[in-house]
This record gives C-alpha cells, structure tokens and sequence, in this order.
C-alpha cells in the first residue's frame, strides 16, 4: 500500500509528535469564535455580524473590520456544489481563480495570477500552506474536506501586520470545525464524468463533557480534460487523505486543540520540456507523485474578557515527484500572540514568531537546476498592533507593524494605518494605508529554468539557443503600498452591500535583465541567458462589490464584482462577476445556481490571450428523510470545453470540460 511504502515519511512525523505536544503541555489553544453558529439559518443581517479572526487575530463583526474582508460558510460549501477549496474561492469579489487542467489552479487576489501566483498568503487553522520554493500554493494537495470547514476568511490587500511574509494581495485563512460540531457520523460517496469518483468518511465522539475528538478518511478520483485539438490531455489523478482532531477545554480557562493531517496522491500530466538536440522539444507523459503530512497544536488561556494568549506550534513535511525534479521539504512553526487592554479605548495585540524549512531537490531534466540541491532557511518575525477608540463606539484608529528577519532580504518592516467609523445601524465606513513585501523564493535566488531552446536557422544562428532564467542571490523582496476605502451598507435587514476601492503602488517586482550569450556545453549550443531582478514598478487600481438579498424567506441572492486594471500584464481579467441564487423550493428540496462571468487575459508568461466565458453550475438537492440527501450538481454547462488560463511553464493549453456528477450523503 501507499501508506506503508512511506512509512519512513510517516515515522519521521512520529518523531515530532513529542515535541509539539510536549509545547502544549505546559501551554493550553482556542477554539475559533463563532464555531457554534449555525449558519444556514442567518438572516442576511445577521450574516453581516459573523465574527471573524483573519483581520486582527481577534473576534470581531464582519461589518464591524476595518478591511476588505469575506467570509465564505460552510453552507455556501454545501449549496455551490464545489469539490476544491480553489473552486470555492470564485465566490469571493476581489480572487481571481483560473482551472489551468485537471489537476492544476491559478488562483490570487488583485492581480499577478499564474500557476506560481506569488502574492497571497494561504492558512489552514493558522498553518501556511503555500511552499517557500515559489512563495505559492500547491492547491491540488490542499484538499481538505469540505464538509469539516467552518468558513473561509478571506482578506484582499495587505495583511502584513499581523500575518507577514506572502500577505502582499490578500490572505486566506481556511478555519475547520471544532472536533464538538462534528459529533456522529458522515458518508459521503458519488462520482460523475469528471469527479469519476470521491468517498469521505467522518466519526466524531465524546471523550468527556469537555473533550472531543473526531476522525476522517477522504479518496477522490478525477478524471482527465482535453487539449485544444480535442486529445485527451492525460491530466487525471487521485488523493487519499485521512486526518484528526482533537479539542479539550480545561478548567474555563484553557482550550487545547491537537490535529494532523496525512495524504498520497498521483496525478498524471504531459510535460513540454526543451532539449538542445533535435527536436529541440520532448512531450513526456509523468505519473508525479505526491505525499505529505502535518500535526498542529493550539493553545489559548483567557485571563479575562479583553485579555488573552496564545501559542501554536506545528511541524509539515512535503514529498513532491516529477519527470524533471523531486523535491522534499520540512518545516516546523511556532507562533506567540497576546492581547491585552490598556485602559478603556486601547485594545493591543502583539506576537513573536519563528519559521524554518529545509528543502532537498534532486533534478532530472535539462531545463531545470537549483543549486545548492539542499538549504535550510529561517525567519523570525514580531507585531504589534493598537486599535485606538477615538470616539466611544463610533470612531477606531487601528495602527501596526509587522519586523521581520529572513535570510534572503535581511530585515522587513510592514506598517499599516486603518480609520474606521460606523454609523449603526446604516453604514461603516472604513480606509487603510499599508506596506507589505513579498520575500524572495527559492526560485529567485537560486533556480536555473531553460524556458525554451530556438532551433537553429540559417543564417540567423546554426547553433541552438536555449533561453534561460536564472535565480539572483541579490534579488530583494517586492513591495506595494496600497491604498483603500470600503463602504457597507445595509438599507434594509434583508439587503447588504459592500464596496472596496483599491489603489496598489508597487516597487521592485520581479523582471528579467538580460545577460551576455554564452556557449553551453556538449552538444554545443548558445545560451541567452537573462536574470531576476528587481526592475519593474507600476500601479494598479479597482473595484469590488459584495452584496447579497434574501428576497423572499426561501430565496436568497448572493451577487459579487471585480473590476481590476494594471498598468502591469498580470494575468487577471478586467472584469468578473459571479451571482449565486438559493432556493428552497420545499422544505427537503433545493435548487441552486451559480452564474459567471470572466473577462478576457493574457498570460503574461507566455504571452497568450484566453478570451472571455460565461459559465454556470446548478444544484438539485432532496432529503428524503433525516440524516440522508441526494444531491446532482452541474458545472461548466454553457460549454462542453473552455480554456480559462495557460501554465506559465512545461504544460500545454488545456480545456475545462462540462461535467456532471451525483452525491449521496449520510448523516447518523
């Protein structure tokens, strides 16, 4: 089995069980606010007064932060039909998310989209997820269960104050259920012609009146899409995954939390990788193989109502394997923060953390080097925040900063200034000014990539000429300063709309100078190679609407827009809009649908345009008795095949198919 041929990955995890749980023993973690609601029954008002962490690592009212803030439930989960966290993420005004095949997603916030989208901090339960080899996000193995999630906090523009390193656009924190909400049991099982089949399974029981825990098993099988000329694009793949949590509460005080999460999968693709002998370029069918696992303990003690500590720590391993590299990386976190009061009007919060990952790569392929194949890196971080209440629920200044060491730019300093002022019950009116940076990959400063090898031609070169980009050891972190200004409004309880305007002025991105040709190696050929540098600077400016409308007790409209322009190429469409209808035609039957609508682009990478679609999904649901529902969902459906984004590298141009599948769950 596939578990037992690692074992060795598994024992090493082992090992480091002792030592985080060894930093909860002498420490008690939090349960996350708003874990008990019941979200399906909110009005839109009070949907409105969900409180949220992601913005000032403390509980506050959506409608109440002073930042560009959605929150998806878990009932927009249910009622969208998606099978992955990436599709989920359409929903929210702001993210661009592009299917590049079957396996992989483009996915940011603000601009600076791609397969390598380096701009966007992702978090499951306070645990970064995206690798430190590109600063992105492997999203294919960010397949948690769906049904576990509490609710997706998503903030578009800085969050360096409090979070740091990657937060530059946007920051996605993915917060699970506690172990206490998902007592009983839960089968799910279905299939279709793209989701060829998915089983999960999920056991939660009480240990005590204050300890609970809950286990789970996951297996998808996905089918493949097709190339433009209509061939199979031999993109399918699968995941097993299978995890735990446990949750304690201690004497009124202490919350304990302790769960992991271990996964396998393969996932076939086709590589175009360049070769400096004829043809020049080689089509390779890889079986990637992938294999991870994490374990994450969270305490929190509660001094008294406006003071609070707490301290996590968690250790994750990753096995990557492909035709033209294998990669291995471990890394373990520790984070502190503590708030406090000072008085009546001051509210700070203040932390220290620590980060290390080590990596190891072995290249197999020519157009790939990394050197050296194995580093250790290290980042210490603190922050301090104050939120000022200048005038007695009515006006907040909130102002912050994030320092930060790293061993590739040195030290980082991330200031951030909001205003807030809410004039209850009507309207919140809120602006921010903030730093944030992007620190330096592994890829920026230590990768070689051969992006391609032009044949040679008479009399033009009668030598190949590979084109090469090459890490810069002096390369510097890329920074913006972002201007903001949200506007919520609720006329009625039953109407809401929130505005965000956005202006990015950035600094120092990543470009290429180009450097002298040189002749490679045996076989002789010419090598142009060009750079990373810190060489390009511009702007970018937009707009986004959220706004929902429960139109009737059994209707519900849920309606977002994007409007997004760079002086920049980034990838992103100009425009988006998405509009999510819910109805309850019977107490036991839904219907949903999910109407979008995307923009024109051009990849900025390869310089390829993908025209604009529209696209929906539906939704038939019916329970016909407690604890059972049969579900059919469509996506895709005004076209058999659409093409939504192009890899920046190796892979070719391929098609998202219409599809169809069906679902049976049971609840006991």
């Amino acid at each position: 089995m596939e578990f037992l041929r690692k074992s060795s990955n598994y024992r090493r995890f082992g090992r480091s069980i002792a030592f985080i749980a060894a930093a909860v023993a002498w420490s008690p973690s939090s349960v996350l606010s708003s874990e008990e609601i019941d979200y399906t029954v909110l009005s839109i008002e009070e949907l409105m007064d969900i409180q949220v962490t992601s913005v000032s690592k403390k509980a506050q009212s959506l409608s109440d932060s002073a930042a560009a803030v959605f929150v998806i439930t878990n009932k927009d989960l249910q009622r969208s039909g998606v099978t992955t966290i990436a599709d989920a993420l359409r929903m929210v005004p702001g993210l661009n998310v592009a299917t590049i095949d079957s396996n992989k997603w483009a996915v940011t916030s603000r601009g600076f989209n791609g397969r390598f989208a380096d701009k966007l901090l992702v978090l499951i339960d306070g645990r970064q997820v995206y690798t430190p080899t590109f600063s992105g996000v492997y999203w294919e193995v960010q397949d948690v269960m769906l049904d576990d999630v509490n609710r997706i906090e998503v903030i578009r523009g800085p969050g360096a104050t409090l979070w740091g390193a990657n937060a530059v656009n946007g920051v996605i924190n993915i917060i699970t259920k506690s172990a206490a909400q998902t007592q009983g049991g839960l089968v799910n099982v279905g299939g279709g012609n793209q989701e060829r089949a998915f089983a999960e399974v999920r056991y939660g029981l009480a240990l005590s009146d204050t300890s609970h825990v809950r286990l789970y098993g996951k297996y998808v099988d996905r089918a493949e899409y097709e190339f433009l000329d209509g061939a199979d694009a031999g993109d399918d793949w699968h995941m097993m995954r299978s995890g735990f949590r446990l949750d304690a509460k201690r004497s009124g005080q202490d919350t304990i939390t302790l769960h992991g999460d271990f996964y396998t999968g393969e996932f076939q693709q086709t590589l175009t990788l360049p070769m400096v002998t004829s043809p020049y370029l080689q089509i390779v069918d890889d079986a990637g193989d992938v294999s991870g696992g994490n374990l994450t303990a969270f305490w929190q003690r509660t001094l008294s109502a406006d003071s609070s500590f707490s301290l996590q720590g968690y250790y994750d391993y990753t096995r990557r394997h492909e035709a033209f590299a294998k990669e291995s990386r471990d890394s373990f976190d520790l984070d502190f923060h503590h708030r406090f009061a000072v008085g009546s009007r001051h509210d700070i919060v203040w932390g220290l953390g620590y980060h290390f990952t080590r990596d190891d790569f072995t290249l197999n392929d020519f157009s790939l080097n990394i050197d050296p194949d194995s580093r250790s890196d290290d980042l210490f971080s603190a922050f301090l925040q104050d939120e000022i209440m200048l005038v007695p629920g009515r006006l907040w200044l909130t102002l912050g900063a994030k320092f930060k060491h790293n061993n590739y730019s040195g030290y980082e300093v991330q200031p951030s200034v909001r205003l807030l002022w809410i004039s209850y019950p009507d309207y919140t009116l809120w602006t921010a000014v903030s730093r944030a940076v992007r620190t330096p990959s592994r890829a920026d400063a230590d990768m070689l990539v051969v992006t391609t090898v032009i044949p040679p031609s008479v009399p033009a070169n009668i030598f190949p000429v590979a084109i090469t980009l090459n890490g810069n050891q002096d390369f510097d972190s890329e920074e913006v300063v972002t201007y903001e200004f949200g506007y919520r409004f609720f006329p009625v309880p039953s109407l809401s709309f929130d505005l965000v305007t956005y202006y990015n002025d950035y600094d120092d991105l990543r470009g290429i100078e180009l450097d002298a040709v040189s002749m490679g190696n045996l076989p002789v050929y010419l090598e142009q190679p060009g750079q990373f540098a810190n060489n390009v600077s511009g702007h970018a400016y937009g707009a986004e609407l959220a706004a929902a409308w429960q139109v009737t007790e059994q209707n519900k409209l849920h309606l977002a827009y994007t409007y997004h322009y760079s002086e920049i190429t980034d990838g992103s469409p100009r425009h988006q809009i998405s509009l999510r209808s819910e109805s309850n035609i019977t107490a036991n039957l839904d219907f949903d649908m999910w109407l979008r609508y995307v923009d024109a682009i051009t990849v900025f990478a390869v310089d390829y345009d993908v025209d604009e679609y529209a696209t929906l999904d539906a939704r038939l649901a019916w329970r016909p008795t407690s604890g059972v529902e049969l579900s059919l969902v469509g996506q895709n459906l005004f076209n058999s095949h659409q093409l939504q984004y192009v890899n920046e590298s190796f892979t070719l141009p391929t098609e998202v198919s219409r599809s169809v599948y069906g679902k049976v769950s049971l609840t006991f």
